[in-house]
C-alpha cells in the first residue's frame, strides 16, 4: 500500500510542461498493445494519481482501489486518447471524475468543527489566502477534514492547483470545464474555507464563554 507523500513535489506529475519523447514512446507501443510500455506510464504515474485519489476521498486504502481503478479506465480508454492533449492533464482527469463520482456516492457526511483549532492563515479582513496552509500543513487530520467539507467539483479543483500544482488552463482541460470557471470554484472554496474557520473560531470563544460562566 501507499503511504501518502508529505511533500507537494512529490504530487507532480513527471513531466511539467508536455508529454515528454520518452511517454510518447511508451503510449505508441501501449496502443499497440505493448502492455509492459503501459506497465511503465503506470510506474511513473502511480504515485502523483494515488497522492490525488488521497486528497480527494481522505483515505489510503480507497485511494489505492481509486488508483488501479484510474489506470484501468486509461488502459482501457488509451484509444481515444488525443495525443495533442497532454497526457498528464488526461490522466488526471480520468481521476478527479472518478474520486468526484466516488464522493457523490458516498454522499459526503459534513464534519464538525467543534474540535478544530484556529486556523493559522486568517487575516484581519476577507483576503484569506488559504493556500500557504494546504502547502504548510497538507499531512494534518484539520486540513482533511475542510477539504472534506467541498463540494467535491471544488476539492478537485483545490487539490489539482495546490498539491499538483497544475495552471488554470490544465485544471480545466482535466475537469472539463473553462478557466473563468476554475477561478470561480478556487475563489468559492477559499472563501468556504475561511468561513468555516470563523465559524469555528465563534463556537470557540462561546463554548470558553459558556466555561468561565459555569466556574464563575
Amino acid at each position: 500500500m501507499f503511504e501518502p507523500e508529505t511533500q507537494r513535489n512529490a504530487d507532480s506529475p513527471p513531466t511539467a510542461n508536455s508529454t515528454s519523447p520518452e511517454e510518447a514512446i511508451w503510449l505508441a507501443q501501449a496502443k499497440r498493445g505493448d502492455s509492459a510500455a503501459f506497465t511503465q506510464i503506470v510506474e511513473a504515474y502511480q504515485r502523483p494519481i494515488f497522492n490525488l485519489c488521497y486528497r480527494m476521498l481522505d483515505d489510503p486504502a480507497e485511494a489505492e482501489d481509486a488508483a488501479q481503478e484510474v489506470f484501468i479506465r486509461a488502459f482501457l480508454k488509451l484509444q481515444s486518447y488525443d495525443e495533442t492533449r497532454k497526457f498528464s492533464s488526461w490522466l488526471f482527469s480520468i481521476a478527479s471524475h472518478y474520486c468526484i463520482d466516488r464522493l457523490r456516492q458516498r454522499r459526503l457526511q459534513w464534519l464538525s468543527w467543534d474540535d478544530l483549532p484556529s486556523w493559522r492563515w486568517l487575516q484581519g479582513d476577507d483576503k484569506s489566502q488559504p493556500e500557504e496552509a494546504l502547502v504548510e500543513d497538507e499531512t494534518t487530520q484539520e486540513l482533511h477534514a475542510i477539504l472534506n467539507t467541498l463540494p467535491p467539483d471544488y476539492r478537485a479543483a483545490v487539490v489539482l492547483k495546490y498539491w499538483h500544482d497544475l495552471p488554470y488552463e490544465e485544471i480545466a482541460d482535466a475537469l472539463e470545464t473553462t478557466v473563468s470557471a476554475v477561478k470561480s470554484r478556487l475563489f468559492r472554496a477559499r472563501k468556504m474555507m475561511a468561513d468555516a474557520a470563523y465559524q469555528n473560531m465563534d463556537r470557540q470563544l462561546t463554548a470558553a464563554g459558556s466555561i468561565a460562566l459555569a466556574k464563575g
